[in-house]
């Protein structure tokens, strides 16, 4: 018997950011050249979110990556549209048994771009970053302890603004999203060896409601393996930590054949403590590497570190 057909139009939900719609367009490309769909059978609705309100305060402060999240789960859940698309690493580790995760778009250049000079050693002495990233900020004052962060949060056009006008010296952003705005060729790339960047940044994933298997099956047919591996392992590190959106935590994973290397580490907040580790599996056994390197990073940790994660 044939699988159920899911029904155009169908309704992608988004953030409406600059940024979100790109990302929006990116997975209605993929999927219209995969199903060879026309352009009137993927509709993109946004969805405003709280975390695009309210701008003045750092995400932590105000509830977290769920503030990225919780409009666009209510309006999956609801109905009022039949997937969505995220930033991967605004996605919080638990999810609601509702919703899956159910592909990923080819990863994107993973590292950090500094924005106000050509490398973290060029900054002036002193110099004002801004950033809402607790892992920014501790990377940078751990390279350079004299550096002073500042709240800054907004959409890459406020950001760059911010720097344009003096308010602050430098800020740091995600090269994929960079890039994804037409921005290339902007900032100065900083090296992971430098800035391990943020568990799954560059990644572009999409959800559906876990009991549409026709939406469900349509949408895989457009996922990247190595992409959801990659992204899957960071994750689960995450999850083996009891990560939130207070603690500065960094990782990559990456898949070479069949084995996978993950990369990471763990930062007080003022960047005056780290400590660093990686593992190396085969592609299978992913998860459990992911777990034994969250364990093994806070049995290594100070207490002081390991206070600031859950696990």
């Amino acid at each position: 018997m044939d699988a159920p057909r899911y029904s155009t139009p169908l309704r992608l939900g988004t953030r409406g950011s600059p940024l979100a719609m790109a990302q929006a367009n990116m997975v209605k490309s993929a999927l219209m050249e995969t199903h060879d769909l026309a352009d009137a059978d993927i509709e993109i609705v946004t969805v405003k979110t709280t975390g695009d309100m309210v701008q003045d305060r750092a995400l932590a402060e105000i509830g977290g990556k769920a503030l990225w999240t919780k409009e666009l789960d209510r309006a999956l859940g609801e109905g009022e549209v039949d997937f969505t698309v995220h930033s991967m690493k605004d996605v919080e580790t638990i999810r609601p048994a509702d919703i899956a995760l159910v592909a990923n778009l080819p990863r994107a250049d993973v590292r950090d771009r500094l924005i106000g000079a050509d490398s973290v050693d060029a900054l002036p002495q002193g110099a004002r970053i801004g950033t809402s990233s607790p892992r920014r900020a501790a990377q940078l004052l751990s390279l350079r302890p004299d550096l002073a962060i500042e709240t800054l949060r907004g959409n890459v056009a406020t950001r760059l603004a911010a720097v344009d006008s003096g308010t602050i010296d430098a800020t740091l952003l995600a090269a994929a999203g960079l890039d994804r705005l037409g921005h290339d060729d902007l900032g100065a790339a900083i090296p992971v060896e430098t800035l391990l960047p943020a568990a799954q940044q560059g990644a572009v994933g999409i959800e559906a409601r876990a009991d549409d298997a026709p939406v469900r099956a349509m949408v895989a047919a457009i996922n990247h393996d190595a992409t959801w591996q990659c992204v899957e392992t960071e994750r689960a590190l995450l999850y083996a930590l009891g990560a939130d959106c207070h603690s500065p935590v960094a990782a990559l994973a990456r898949v070479d054949n069949d084995a996978i290397t993950l990369v990471a580490e763990l930062l007080l907040h003022d960047g005056s403590e780290k400590i660093a580790l990686s593992a190396e599996a085969p592609v299978d056994d992913r998860l459990d590497m992911a777990r034994d390197l969250g364990k093994a990073l806070l049995d290594g940790a100070s207490p002081a570190v390991r206070a600031l994660f859950a696990g």
